[in-house]
């Protein structure tokens, strides 16, 4: 039986494999095991992206959660690590963000948040599930007033905002941005933060209607943003993703700045500064090679763990680092946020244009972005982690990891959060490495579908 949570939480189509039946279950599991060492009666925070389906979720889940005797306050629609901070700031027992991030808009999500402002680790997600698979065995459900209420504090989104601008109190008086808000959860938050800094704003995608979240927009289309920029003669550009846990800028030119760059960019400058605790940088395996000479030059060490920002916090927090992310733009700035931040690592990059005084084109080339494909495979949800139990596509993959050794890398794992296999290879030909990993997406498709 294949595991609930991926590697960020629950996903799922809504209204299907992430019914309200399931999202109720979730709720009053993560409740109990999440508060069940509080001897007051407990409190969960609850926020959402702007998806259709956020508030029939939502219902389902603070259902669960007012069942087992706890609290919660609904904050509506907040970027997560708006949740995150607010779980913190308030002290509360949990949090809980039903978003689906950078997934189109049918699909939808339920995460956790510890009382820190943590992601769970795999441990307590198990816990979570066990319950969930007994049918929450032994757990007495309270009746009259040992059940929980409901709170609905829409104002907390200020306070986010709040928090952001002194956490980089950067002057962005005269510099021309523009913000790709993907109608999601970011439309006020980022908008009202960038032009609070005095930034000379132009906000598109801003006006969400429940179905067009990630729709053409966003850190994962970026092609709107990158026209936009030079045709308005902007410094940068930013994109959020759905949830605004992400984000991808475009230098004045209309190029792209990924998360990568952006890592070796802000790592730079806080190493300059004395602010890069033990000099190191903390990335995923599938960060582009040109990142790992970068730290040779600079004298950055590169610390890589398995794909997932969980993954990478985890690594953080163990060892005392306070920056790492992903290519994808998920960066997380520990001293600051216990998530990746959006938001925050625009203002982290915006900070080092002002610092330096130089434009995001030439800050950009303190690393060689090595050519690298990326590919999707499609595959049924229930087979994305068994894909090299098909003979077929395992004698591919070796002859593909023996084509390009030496002069290159290969790397093909399933997606934690969407019914897809992702084959990556980098090399020194872009059509080369674009050709064998579109040939090995379709056959792995071909074969698994």
């Amino acid at each position: 039986m294949a595991r609930m949570f991926g590697t960020d939480g629950v996903r799922g189509i809504a209204g299907s494999e992430l019914s309200i039946e399931l999202a109720t279950k979730l709720g009053q599991a993560g409740a109990y095991v999440l508060t069940r060492e509080s001897a007051h009666q407990a409190t969960i925070i609850v926020g959402c992206d702007t998806r259709i389906s956020g508030g029939m979720l939502a219902g389902a889940l603070m259902a669960g959660i007012c069942s087992v005797g706890a609290n919660a306050i609904f904050a509506g629609v907040m970027p997560t690590p708006a949740i995150a901070y607010l779980t913190r700031k308030h002290r509360v027992d949990a949090g809980v963000v039903i978003s689906a991030s950078h997934n189109p808009m049918e699909f939808n999500g339920i995460k956790f948040f510890n009382g820190e402002g943590y992601k769970l680790p795999d441990a307590l997600e198990d816990e979570i599930e066990a319950l969930i698979r007994n049918h929450m065995k032994d757990v007495v459900l309270p009746i009259g007033s040992g059940v929980g209420k409901i709170d609905y504090r829409f104002d907390l989104r200020d306070e986010y905002v709040n928090f952001i601008k002194k956490c980089v109190p950067v002057d962005l008086t005269g510099m021309k941005i523009v913000v790709d808000c993907a109608e999601g959860a970011s439309h006020y938050t980022s908008v009202k933060v960038l032009k609070d800094l005095g930034a000379d704003l132009v906000a598109i995608h801003i006006h969400p209607d429940g179905t067009n979240i990630n729709s053409n927009c966003g850190s994962t289309h970026m092609d709107e943003l990158k026209a936009r920029v030079v045709y308005e003669k902007a410094d940068i550009g930013l994109a959020f993703d759905g949830d605004a846990d992400r984000m991808l800028a475009v230098d004045e030119g209309g190029n792209l700045v990924d998360g990568d760059q952006v890592m070796a960019i802000c790592g730079k400058y806080m190493k300059e500064h004395g602010k890069l605790k033990k000099d190191t940088i903390v990335v995923t395996v599938m960060t582009n090679l040109g990142f790992t000479l970068m730290g040779e030059k600079e004298g950055i060490h590169i610390e890589k763990t398995k794909v997932g920002d969980r993954y990478v916090l985890e690594n953080m927090r163990e060892n005392g680092y306070n920056i790492g992310g992903e290519q994808s733009g998920h960066v997380i700035f520990l001293d600051d946020n216990t998530t990746g931040d959006g938001l925050l690592s625009a203002l982290h990059l915006l900070e080092v244009m002002r610092g330096t005084k130089r434009p995001l084109s030439e800050l950009a080339q303190v690393m060689e972005v090595l050519p690298q494909a990326l590919v999707n495979a499609k595959v049924p949800n229930h087979k994305k982690d068994h894909f090299m139990d098909y003979p077929e596509i395992a004698e591919a993959v070796a002859a593909v990891e023996e084509k390009f050794h030496g002069e290159g890398r290969v790397l093909i794992r399933p997606s934690g959060t969407e019914p897809l296999v992702r084959v990556m290879i980098e090399g020194k030909d872009q059509k080369v490495i674009d050709d064998e990993a579109q040939k090995l997406a379709g056959l792995i498709t071909k074969i698994m579908l």
